[in-house]
């Protein structure tokens, strides 16, 4: 017998994930009385060829979970034993971040080091990915000079929707980043990435050890992960997710979603992505192929606009979208972005629709 809160629903997004078939039988409160309803108990069998010891890890992590009602003070030492008892299927479960929740007894900051050690180990080292990352891009794009454009892109959008305090989701090494210090309308700039690598790099590249106080405290840099809630974004004026999304599978988008729109909630949120359509251009890159190792899809402007869409009609946004560099007739601009603003928020980023796409006014 085992204590479910939540249901039977729990039970099964918690073992089918691992190859489980799953039976449960709920008991009521009291069976002399069945109006007082059900209770939080059931009876459950669970079926699957597995290793006994890969069943008793399961059962290790997933009981307390289940129960959702831990009776002893949760510190770092449980996140260590729910990585270590979770190691090699816990970073691949669906449902892993209500795992971690549950596990670590809702304890904000011992969940943000838990899901992004687990995001490291799902993807690998992401110092190691964010440098191939950079290098591939760097080779594909050069001759466009695809970066400059989309920083200057987010910039002007930027600047036209009246932001002061700038997000950077997914920095990376700082390119954009050092754009923005260098203009004074950018009151405050934060930027966040999972690579620690990365934020290293940047913080080299802005000269932070070098700077004067009183500019030292208007750029900051954090380590984070964008699939799970954190109050640091919250507050911001504008956030820009530049070749981010595409690195996430789809689904997390999901969770990306809420954790951008629903729970930071800037006032702008200017995102880019590939435009796959252009791909046959890139002379070096082979047919079918995404322009990334890393990247996880590729998206068409009309897959793109229909995200954008549902994005902003599901949490109360409007959005514009703006092609990124040259624009070939058919195939439309090589980098894709959608200028997201909140009632009463201008992103004032002037396009005009074409039979192709959109086109910057």
């Amino acid at each position: 017998v085992l204590p479910c809160r939540g249901g039977e629903g729990i039970l099964r997004r918690l073992f089918e994930p691992l190859g489980y078939a799953v039976a449960a039988r709920r008991y009521p409160l009291d069976e002399k009385f069945p109006e007082w309803g059900e209770s939080a108990y059931f009876t459950v069998e669970l079926q699957a060829k597995v290793r006994l010891q890969d069943l008793l890890t399961h059962l290790y992590v997933l009981i307390p979970v289940l129960d959702d009602d831990k009776h002893y003070w949760v510190g770092d030492d449980e996140v260590e034993k729910l990585l270590r008892h979770g190691e090699g299927w816990l970073a691949a479960h669906p449902e892993r971040e209500l795992i971690t929740r549950r596990y670590l007894k809702h304890q904000g900051s011992l969940m943000r080091q838990a899901l992004a050690r687990l995001l490291e180990e799902e993807v690998g080292d992401p110092d190691e990915v964010q440098e191939v990352r950079a290098r591939e891009e760097e080779a594909l794009e050069e001759k466009l000079s695809l970066a400059e454009e989309r920083a200057g892109a987010a910039v002007a959008a930027l600047k036209g929707s009246g932001a002061k305090r700038v997000l950077d989701l997914g920095c990376g090494e700082g390119k954009l980043l050092k754009i923005l210090m260098k203009d004074k309308t950018f009151e405050q700039i934060v930027g966040m990435d999972v690579s620690h690598r990365a934020l290293e790099i940047a913080a080299r590249r802005l000269r932070l050890e070098e700077l004067p106080q009183r500019l030292r405290d208007r750029v900051r840099l954090m380590h984070g992960s964008l699939t799970y809630r954190d109050r640091r974004l919250e507050g911001f004026d504008a956030a820009c997710l530049v070749e981010v999304i595409e690195h996430q599978d789809t689904a997390r988008l999901a969770a990306l979603e809420r954790v951008v729109f629903e729970c930071a909630k800037p006032g702008t949120v200017i995102v880019t992505t590939p435009n796959i359509e252009y791909n046959v251009k890139f002379e070096t890159l082979p047919a079918g192929k995404l322009r990334h190792k890393d990247h996880r899809f590729e998206w068409t402007r009309t897959e793109f606009q229909n995200w954008a869409g549902g994005a902003a009609r599901r949490f109360g946004y409007s959005v514009r979208f703006v092609p990124v560099g040259c624009e070939d007739p058919a195939l439309g601009s090589p980098t894709q972005m959608a200028v997201f603003a909140r009632p009463m928020t201008s992103a004032s980023v002037p396009i005009r629709q074409t039979a192709s796409g959109t086109k910057q006014a």
